[in-house]
């Protein structure tokens, strides 16, 4: 399982698990403190103008102890709908291309190809996203 965290620019943080691992809130929890210090060394701004996840509602991410930590450091969670792939830049952006490429290619040098244009898309496209979702009242988004 592979839980990749990026930004307009480029992917902050690739945590992979080990074969046969399952994610809990506690290595959640511990993945985001990892990604709180490759922040503080790749994109300090960040932290002082806030950080925004996007989450579903899966147990790792609504857990107390990940929500706690969430509150402890004042990250805002943007959610989405279930079933909603469209609102998901990783579901829809980052992993349809990342499947194509693979054959046989390690994440990390499959990344480090993208240029700067590609995460930036990837984010700008939650806006439109997000006006379906709106304009449907939060009814499944459809491309």
């Amino acid at each position: 399982m592979a839980t990749v965290f990026w930004d307009v620019k480029r992917v902050i943080l690739l945590n992979i698990l080990p074969q046969g691992e399952c994610i809990n809130a506690a290595k959640y929890s511990s993945t985001l403190g990892r990604l709180r210090d490759a922040i503080r060394c790749k994109r300090p701004g960040l932290l002082r103008r806030g950080v925004v996840l996007q989450h579903d509602k899966a147990t790792p991410h609504s857990a107390r102890l990940t929500q706690q930590w969430l509150q402890r450091y004042s990250w805002e969670i943007l959610h989405h709908p279930a079933h909603s792939p469209d609102l998901a830049p990783s579901d829809f952006h980052l992993f349809v291309p990342l499947k194509r490429h693979l054959g046989g290619m390690a994440f990390e040098n499959w990344f480090a190809q993208l240029d700067l244009d590609f995460f930036r898309l990837g984010i700008y496209s939650l806006l439109s996203s997000w006006k379906k979702c709106i304009d449907l009242h939060g009814d499944y988004v459809e491309k």
